[in-house]
């Protein structure tokens, strides 16, 4: 199997990612999040990388805080996307974008960065802990890591609630090409023992959707959107809903050895 390019699939992944509740909830809890991680962060201009970060939603508003980014994702129609977008929003001046692989960017700059941004890109990947170890060995020390990860908790609790009983195994193959389903969804305890192994400290962790994809119905989801929000806000960063987000933030800080 091989990484996952959304050339393709660009548009859908726009109105499917971007354009729904399911990503509000996304946008909000880790802008929250990533909010709280500038503070514990040099307080300068930033060097930031955003490793698949496809349109750069959350690199465009950490680039007009001052922030210089590099965007880097394997589709050259989402770094055609992203770049459109930061030029209407007046932050292009503050972003560089290169097509390719997140595991493959230590190839097209030199420096370290203070902040790494790796959303919704892992699960997608082949070889995942790899992928971790470059990106975390690229952060300078002190550095953060912002991973959200498509769990596999998620995917049995989901099937089970809706009575798919046969589907309530994460292993099971994803045979729709054109799918938004992720690949390779993972264990947390898994990224956890990575994170430890590359001398990583976990800041914090947040349940990534913990009540909306449980609903039975999208209209249930859309019904009075201020007040899921409002509970997915309140319970994202609780066990047991951390561990029962259809994805899971974690936030790590590189140790100084």
């Amino acid at each position: 199997m091989s990484d996952r390019n959304f050339d393709d699939i660009a548009d859908k992944f726009s109105r499917n990612i971007y354009g729904t509740t399911k990503g509000k909830i996304r946008q909000a809890v880790i802008w929250e999040d990533l909010q709280q991680l500038l503070t514990l962060l040099p307080n300068r201009s930033l060097r930031i990388l955003d490793a698949g970060g496809g349109e750069g939603y959350f690199s465009r508003q950490l680039a007009k805080l001052g922030h210089q980014i590099i965007l880097c994702d394997l589709s050259q129609e989402m770094l055609n996307r992203a770049q459109e977008a930061a030029i209407e929003e007046g932050v292009v001046e503050n972003m560089t974008f290169i097509c390719c692989a997140a595991q493959e960017i230590k190839e097209h700059i030199d420096e370290g960065v203070d902040l790494i941004l790796f959303h919704a890109v892992l699960e997608w990947i082949t070889d995942q802990k790899d992928a971790v170890n470059v990106l975390t060995d690229m952060l300078l020390p002190n550095g953060i890591l912002s991973l959200m990860f498509y769990n596999a908790n998620g995917i049995v609790m989901r099937n089970a609630i809706l009575g798919n009983f046969h589907l309530a195994n994460p292993e099971i193959p994803r045979r729709r090409k054109k799918s938004l389903s992720p690949q390779n969804p993972l264990q947390p305890e898994d990224v956890y023992q990575w994170l430890d192994a590359f001398s990583m400290t976990i800041l914090g962790k947040t349940g990534v959707r913990v009540f909306h994809d449980y609903l039975q119905s999208r209209q249930l989801q859309n019904k009075d959107f201020p007040s899921l929000l409002a509970l997915e806000q309140r319970y994202c960063r609780q066990e047991p809903y951390i561990s029962l987000g259809r994805y899971i933030h974690v936030m790590a800080q590189k140790r100084v050895n």
